[in-house]
C-alpha cells in the first residue's frame, strides 16, 4: 500500500506563493512510489474535486489545469518519495483543499489510486 502525506498548506495574501509537498511511502506489490504517475487535485467548499496538475514518473512530462497554467509548477524528486507543487501569484480562487494522488497519467480523479488526506490552502484577498 502507498501512503500520501500532503503538507506546506496555509494562509497567503493574494499575489502570494506556497509550495506544497507529498511524501509518499510504502509500496505495493512490484511497484513503488517513483513508478507511478502524481497528480494534485483540489476542492472548495460546495464544489466538486478539480483537477490542477500530474506529472508522469520520471518527471519528463507534466499536464496542468488552464487556470493554473503559468502560476504552479509540478515537479518530484524519486529519490526522496517527493512531489511537490509550487504555487505563485495566488488568488482568492485558489483557496481549496489540495490532494495529492497517484497512479496512471490523466487529469481523472478516478485513475488515480492512492490519494492523501489533503492539506488546506487559503488565499486572502
Amino acid at each position: 500500500q502507498v501512503q500520501l502525506v500532503e503538507s506546506g498548506g496555509g494562509l497567503v495574501q493574494a499575489g502570494g506563493s506556497l509550495r506544497l509537498s507529498c511524501a509518499a511511502s510504502g509500496r505495493t506489490t512490484g511497484r513503488t512510489f517513483s513508478s507511478y504517475a502524481t497528480a494534485w487535485f483540489r476542492q472548495a467548499p460546495g464544489k466538486e474535486r478539480e483537477f490542477v496538475a500530474t506529472i508522469t514518473w520520471s518527471g519528463d512530462s507534466t499536464y496542468y489545469a488552464d487556470s493554473v497554467k503559468g502560476r504552479f509548477t509540478i515537479s518530484r524528486d524519486n529519490a526522496k518519495n517527493t512531489v511537490y507543487l509550487q504555487m505563485n501569484s495566488l488568488q482568492p480562487e485558489d483557496t481549496a483543499v489540495y490532494y495529492c494522488a497517484a497512479g496512471a497519467y490523466s487529469i481523472t480523479s478516478t485513475r488515480y489510486d492512492y490519494w492523501g488526506q489533503g492539506t488546506q490552502v487559503t488565499v486572502s484577498s
